[in-house]
């Protein structure tokens, strides 16, 4: 955790290098809250990503859920998913993977479209859970 952290707050890492040349957390525990930073489909053991937008969804959650895993909460506590896609047209290619994982929980949910960092990446996704009722 940075020195300049508020107090309370604790930052979960991905092991992604992006972290700490762009200065950011994988996610941050603050108080009942779990804010998961957009999450893309790197493989962040090998740093490789899949050219298919499917692939790259199915690993964003999986790269999701090992954060909210490791801030001691589950896929079952997300309220809110932003997706981010660089073309609307591949957008429902992913539609059977964000029901895989989320078809039981139904958070609000926003699309938008946008260049991504990478030409590489093809979607990038950011959830916040809530653990009050844990």
């Amino acid at each position: 955790m940075s020195a300049d952290a508020p107090s309370g707050r604790r930052l979960i890492s991905s092991g992604s290098p992006f972290e700490a040349e762009i200065g950011y957390g994988r996610a941050v525990v603050q108080g009942d809250w779990i804010f998961v930073s957009g999450t893309t489909g790197f493989d962040y053991s090998t740093m490789q990503i899949d050219a298919n937008i499917a692939a790259q969804a199915e690993q964003c959650f999986a790269n999701i859920d090992t954060a909210l895993r490791a801030g001691g909460a589950s896929i079952s506590d997300v309220v809110r998913v932003h997706y981010i896609v660089n073309d609307a047209a591949l957008w429902p290619a992913c539609w059977p993977v964000t029901q895989k994982w989320l078809s039981a929980v139904r958070p609000a949910a926003t699309m938008f479209v946008a260049g991504l960092q990478d030409p590489r990446m093809k979607i990038e996704i950011e959830v916040t859970a809530y653990l009050g009722s844990k």
